[in-house]
Order: C-alpha cells, then structure tokens, then sequence
C-alpha cells in the first residue's frame, strides 16, 4: 500500500525543531511544540496539542483536543526535561491529557495498538503497555504501571504506584487502590477478585486447558485458603509449573503495595 502525502495545514502551528515523519496529516489549529516526533502515517486532528519532547509513533490518531507532553502536576517536578512516549497504531481520542515525567530524563509511556478513549487522564511517570484499552473518563495516578492487554472500563479512578497484571479487566466506576493481578476480572466495593478474564482470554488464544490452569491458579489463592502467605505456598506446592503460575506468583510476590482482596 502507498504511503500518503504529506499535509501539514497552512493554520497548525509547527515548532522549527519538531520532526514530521512521512504521510502525517496535520490538521488545522494543531499546535506541535518544539523537539516534537511524530512517525510516519500518523493523523494528527484540529486542535490536538502535542508539548515538547514527546514522541509519537507511526500510524496513530490523534483527537480533536487532546493534549499530549505537558508538565507534570507533581509538586516535586521542577521543570526538567522528561518525556512522554507514545507507540504505534494508537488511538489518543478527544480530549485526554497525558503529562510528562517528574524526574530528569524518566518517561511517560503509553505503548503500541493502545486506545485511550475520550477524557482519559495518564499522569505523570505512567508505563502502559501494548494493546491496552481506557474507557472513557478513566483517570490514572502518578508512577501507576498497566501492563499488556489490559481493559479499563469508563469512570475508574487509579491510585498512584498501583500496577495493575496483564490481561486484567476492571469494571466501571471501580476504584483501584491496590494491585490487580494478572488474568482476572474486578469489579465491586472495594475492588475485589471476582474470577478469571475468561472471555479476553479467549479472544487473544487462550486454549480452555490454560484457561482452566489460571483457575486453578487463583481458586487456590483467593478461595481455597485463609489468607495469602498460605495460598501462595500451597500454589507453590500443589500445582503444576507453568509460566502463568510464575506470572501470578512473581507479581503476587512484588505486590509491596498488596493485592485486591477476594470474592469472600
């Protein structure tokens, strides 16, 4: 397939320094402010802000108003030069803010095939992953950590330093105030385990006997025993070896901050 031209409009405001990849459109009243990168194929929409020193990849979409790179709203960020990253084929929708990094030369990091639906909020020192969805109005804290494929549906509120597990999906309206572990779905008042993310699983190739392994896994950690450092240890002894369950266990483990509780 050909790549597009080129078009910038004569009415979007282009810092000198900023680089333009091949077949970006830019469209008009968009403001690219100065050490701007922005990657081959990517549509850049009316009145998009794109602050200093972020970079875009190639292919994304970017909304009308939506504002990427400004400072951060940390009180101990003193205007270094930090950075806000953006990856491939992400979709940034009207209206989101992401902002920069606190510490000198540290990064705000949105991955690859991301959407980042309307009015989405990605504070400062933010790492997400590829292929990560926000619903709309999510807003994330400083220094939280989404990792690969997880969903986020609208209204929910993340506190600082949480990390929320690969393939997890959190419910509406949630607030998350400690770590959501890999696979699983959460939901209720407080956050609480509320099974395996069954149906995402299986979207991305998830076979029904590894399916049923993580449910092993997390029946034995959140049902079966009476608290955490005697479910761990009978995971660690009673079930079969698998990557997942090194997953599961290494992220439990990591947890400083704890985990959401159970289903109980």
């Amino acid at each position: 397939m050909m790549q597009q031209a080129t078009s910038i409009s004569p009415k979007a405001h282009i810092d000198a320094s900023a680089s333009i990849g091949e077949g970006v459109v830019i469209e008009a009243f968009a403001f690219i402010g100065p050490d701007v990168q922005i990657g081959p194929g990517t549509w850049v929409g009316p009145h998009v802000t794109i602050l200093g020193n972020t970079a875009v990849g190639k292919d994304c979409k970017l909304f009308p108003g939506c504002v990427l790179g400004a400072d951060s709203q940390d009180l101990k960020y003193n205007g270094e030069r930090t950075r806000v990253e953006i990856g491939d084929r992400t979709q940034i929708r009207e209206c989101v803010t992401v902002h920069r990094a606190t510490a000198d030369q540290l990064v705000t990091r949105i991955g690859s095939d991301c959407l980042i639906m309307a009015y989405v909020h990605v504070a400062h020192d933010v790492q997400i992953g590829n292929s990560v969805i926000l619903a709309n109005s999510c807003n994330v804290a400083g220094h939280v950590v989404i990792e690969s494929h997880v969903i986020i549906e609208g209204m929910v509120g993340v506190q600082q330093f949480v990390r929320i597990g690969q393939h997890a999906f959190v419910a509406g309206g949630s607030l998350v105030r400690k770590n959501v572990p890999p696979f699983i779905k959460a939901a209720r008042e407080p956050l609480s385990y509320i099974g395996i993310n069954g149906i995402g699983l299986r979207r991305r190739g998830f076979d029904l006997d590894r399916i049923q392994r993580l449910e092993d896994i997390y029946r034995t950690l959140y049902v079966l025993n009476n608290n955490m450092s005697q479910a761990m240890k009978a995971a660690e002894l009673e079930l079969p070896q698998s990557e997942d369950k090194e997953t599961v266990l290494g992220f439990i483990r990591e947890s400083d901050k704890g985990i959401i509780r159970g289903p109980f």
